[in-house]
C-alpha cells in the first residue's frame, strides 16, 4: 500500500503543498543527529526524537545487520498473512499513542504490519501540518535496514544517508562505550562494528544514483557547511535562504537516556577531535585498514555522479534556453 503525502491547506492564490517525508539513515555514530538538528533549525521542518518504529515493527535487526550467527525469526502463519508478530504490538501501540495523543490518525491500531506503517506515516504528516511545516524528518540510523518497507508505504519518501569514515565511527563508538557503558547502544566490540559499518557501506552504494536518495559525508558538512546545506535544501525542495534558528530548539533527543547526543543537538557543525588518534594503536589501525570497506571509493563515486548529473542538468538548461530564444531571420 502506497500513500502520497497529505496536502497542506492552499495559501491565498496558491496551490496546495504536499508534506514531504524524509528519513535520515546511516551507521550509528556517523553524524545523523547533527544533520537532523541542522534541518530542525529550518522553519519549514518538523522533526522528533528517534522512534525506531520500523525496527520494532519488522524486527530482525541483528540479522539485517549481518551479525555473527544471527538468524531471521521464523515466519509463522501470522507473518504470512501480513499480521504483526505476537510480541510487537506492546511496543508499537504505546509509541503511536504517545505521538498521536487523541488525534483521529491514531484510532484503533491495525493488526496488519503494512497498515500500521501507513498509520505511522499519516500520523507524522498530521504532526507536521499541525506545526505549520511542509516537511518532516524522522531520524533512526537503523532504518537504513528497513528502507524497502518504508518505500512500500511511502513511495515519495526521501532518504539522507549520512556517512563517516569507518575508523572515526569505530573510535566514536568505543569512546561512547567507555564513557557511558551502554551495552545495548555500543556493545559488541570492534569486529562486530566493523561488520555493521561494512554492511552500511554496501547498502549506501546500492542506493547511489537513485533520485530519492542523497549522501552527506560528515567531513564535507563540517568543512563546507554552506555548500552542503544548499545541496541538502535543493534535494528536499527547501528554501535555502530562509533565516535559521540560532540553534535547534525542537526536542530531538532524550538527553537523560542519550547523553552522548549532547554535542550534536545544537545543529551547528564544528570540527571535533580525532578520537582514533587517542584510542587506537598503529597495529589496530592497520587491522582496520585491512578490514573496513573503502570509504574513499564510495565518496569518489558519489562526487563523480554529482558532477555528471550537474553537467547533464546544465546541458539540458542550455538546450531549453536555446530552443526558447527567438531566432534571427
Amino acid at each position: 500500500m502506497q500513500r502520497p503525502g497529505l496536502s497542506l491547506p492552499a495559501q491565498v492564490g496558491g496551490d496546495p503543498q504536499t508534506v514531504q517525508r524524509t528519513f535520515i539513515v546511516g551507521c550509528p555514530r556517523s553524524g545523523t543527529t547533527l544533520v537532523q538538528a541542522m534541518l530542525a533549525r529550518h522553519p519549514d521542518v518538523y522533526t522528533l526524537p528517534e522512534t525506531a518504529f520500523f525496527e520494532h515493527l519488522y524486527a530482525d535487526l541483528q540479522w539485517r545487520w549481518g551479525d555473527h550467527r544471527a538468524q531471521p525469526r521464523r515466519r509463522r502463519w501470522r507473518q504470512r498473512l501480513g499480521l504483526m508478530r505476537k510480541g510487537v504490538r506492546p511496543s508499537i501501540v504505546p509509541l503511536l499513542r504517545s505521538l498521536g495523543g487523541n488525534r483521529p490518525q491514531v484510532g484503533r491500531v491495525p493488526f496488519h504490519s503494512n497498515a500500521c506503517a501507513v498509520r505511522f506515516i499519516d500520523l507524522l504528516d498530521a504532526l507536521a501540518l499541525q506545526a505549520g511545516c511542509s516537511l518532516w524528518v524522522e531520524k533512526t540510523p537503523n532504518h537504513l535496514l528497513y528502507m524497502p518497507e518504508i518505500e512500500a508505504c511511502a513511495s515519495d519518501a526521501r532518504f539522507i544517508h549520512v556517512i563517516r569514515p569507518g575508523a572515526d565511527v569505530l573510535a566514536s563508538l568505543m569512546d561512547a562505550y567507555l564513557r557511558f557503558e551502554d551495552d545495548d547502544a555500543f556493545g559488541g566490540g570492534a569486529v562486530h562494528w566493523v561488520r555493521r559499518w561494512n554492511r552500511a557501506m554496501k547498502i549506501h552504494e546500492n542506493c547511489l544514483g537513485r533520485a530519492n536518495h542523497t549522501f552527506v559525508f560528515l567531513e564535507d558538512l563540517i568543512h563546507e557547511p554552506d555548500s552542503e546545506w544548499a545541496r541538502i535544501c535543493q534535494f528536499l525542495g527547501l528554501p535555502p535562504d530562509l533565516r535559521l534558528a540560532d540553534s535547534c530548539s525542537q526536542a530531538i533527543a532524550d538527553l537523560e537516556h542519550e547523553p552522548w547526543k549532547r554535542g550534536a543537538i545544537s545543529g551547528l557543525p564544528r570540527p571535533s577531535k580525532n578520537k582514533a588518534d587517542d584510542l587506537f594503536t598503529a597495529k589496530f589501525r592497520l587491522w582496520l585498514d585491512d578490514h573496513l570497506e573503502s570509504y574513499d571509493n564510495l565518496r569518489m563515486k558519489c562526487l563523480l555522479f554529482r558532477n555528471r548529473t550537474a553537467r547533464t542538468d546544465r546541458g539540458q538548461a542550455l538546450r531549453k534556453h536555446s530552443a526558447s530564444s527567438p531566432r534571427l531571420a
